[in-house]
């Protein structure tokens, strides 16, 4: 039989020819572009986020908002043990944190709605009010003493910390001097009279009641609006000298707060008296590893850590909810200072840049501290959590502050613009409907 001629090739053994080869290649090309791409997305959608009109406005409000609603929730477990054993009732404490809530949120919403020039009036009567609370506070049968501080006021049944109210007075009245003064804010003198002997009034009022936690918080509000105003930083470092003289000073008044002030890297070393506090804060954080135990099933909260619905509630957040929820709750904190920056540099106002700038250093340098003081890293200075801590005192001027924020927020001219066209697009929406149910 005669043969063709014709030839057979051999199919290519090698890996790239295999069956379906070039389509899974294909594949994970797709899926490097495809996660690419979405990671591009979301990009894309952060950018065109923050450049809405009213970004800083929500960002603002809906931080506030998870912050207070966290602080309800962790008021309600870290005190239930305490309030039960006190008051007979697990629920009595942060049954009046709800009632400093309804007080503290129609004042924070006509805060927001306040007029800048009406603002600038009350400055000066806030400042001497907030003089003359911490001024009564020494008045013997006035002052009542806190855990060995004289930083509370009795009037009638109620009790108030006068030096919450006076954190939020200075941030205003030295918002107000410099924006009066800004034209002279070149001269060290104009920068530094009468907001440095002004504000330090206050706080040799705050050190005299033994508060060196509260003192150190205005020393720091004090420092970052010098900072603002652009003082010149070889004062900054002369400043920072003084504070800590003056802290080691007040502290060696107690032999436990000199105590906290030098054994607080190492907790464990005075683990039954100074170091006792500290060291369960480290425990309760360390349990709660990623996730938590869950709400409510915090152990140090049944009496081994002291404070544990105050000073302390961020060790027992980090117990029941982990790395992730405090992580979650710094990050709110950090995207309230966000906005608040975006607001102060985008104003034209400097009454309004100054007390932005202000408020951020007020509330995130005393939520740096109080994060500190739980992870031994600073001394246990009595220093609450801003909108988590209980406590009507500091609860209400934080939630004014933030009503000033989204206040800021709302008029920005992009903001404003948006927010009316709004109400004339609700308007015409309205008229529309009543104008068809007539026909009707």
């Amino acid at each position: 039989m005669a043969t063709t001629g014709a030839t057979t090739t051999r199919p290519d053994p090698s890996p790239s020819a295999a069956p379906g080869a070039d389509d899974r290649a294909d594949d994970v090309a797709g899926a490097s572009r495809g996660s690419v791409s979405a990671w591009g997305g979301v990009r894309l959608a952060l950018r065109d986020g923050l450049a809405h009109p009213l970004a800083s406005y929500y960002l603002l409000l809906g931080a506030s908002a998870l912050l207070l609603t966290i602080g309800l929730l962790m008021v309600t477990s870290s005190s239930s043990v305490y309030a039960f054993r006190w008051h007979d009732d697990s629920y009595a404490i942060v049954k009046r944190q709800l009632m400093w809530v309804a007080i503290g949120l129609p004042a924070a919403f006509l805060a927001s709605r306040m007029r800048v020039d009406l603002l600038r009036r009350l400055v000066w009567p806030a400042y001497i009010l907030a003089l003359l609370l911490l001024a009564l506070v020494q008045v013997p049968g006035l002052g009542v003493e806190v855990n060995g501080n004289t930083n509370w006021l009795a009037l009638g049944p109620l009790q108030m910390q006068p030096s919450e109210v006076a954190k939020i007075s200075i941030v205003l009245w030295a918002a107000h001097v410099f924006a009066r003064k800004e034209h002279l804010l070149d001269r060290t003198s104009h920068v530094l009279v009468p907001v440095l002997p002004g504000i330090g009034a206050l706080i040799g009022l705050v050190i005299l009641g033994r508060d060196l936690g509260t003192a150190l918080v205005l020393a720091g509000i004090l420092m970052a609006l010098l900072w603002v105003v652009g003082l010149d930083w070889r004062f900054f470092a002369g400043g920072f000298v003084a504070i800590v003289s003056l802290a080691f000073v007040a502290a060696s008044t107690s032999a436990v707060r000199m105590d906290r002030l030098t054994n607080f890297v190492d907790p464990m070393k005075d683990y039954t008296d100074t170091g006792w506090q500290a060291s369960h804060g480290l425990f309760a954080m360390a349990t709660g590893r990623w996730f938590g135990s869950g709400i409510g099933d915090s152990t140090q909260k049944w009496g081994d850590l002291p404070e544990a619905h105050t000073d302390f509630i961020f060790a027992v957040l980090g117990e029941e909810l982990g790395l992730v929820g405090t992580t979650f709750v710094v990050a709110l904190f950090g995207t309230i200072a966000f906005a608040a920056v975006r607001v102060a540099v985008a104003t034209a106002d400097p009454f309004v840049r100054y007390a932005a700038f202000g408020i951020v250093a007020w509330l995130l340098g005393q939520m740096i501290i109080n994060v500190g003081m739980v992870l031994a890293i600073m001394p246990v200075i009595g220093v609450p959590l801003p909108l988590i801590s209980y406590g009507g005192s500091a609860l209400v001027p934080s939630l004014v502050a933030l009503g000033l924020l989204i206040g800021f927020a709302r008029r920005e001219p992009a903001a404003a613009a948006e927010l009316e066209a709004r109400r004339a697009r609700n308007s015409g929406v309205s008229a529309r409907l009543s104008s068809s149910r007539r026909t009707s």
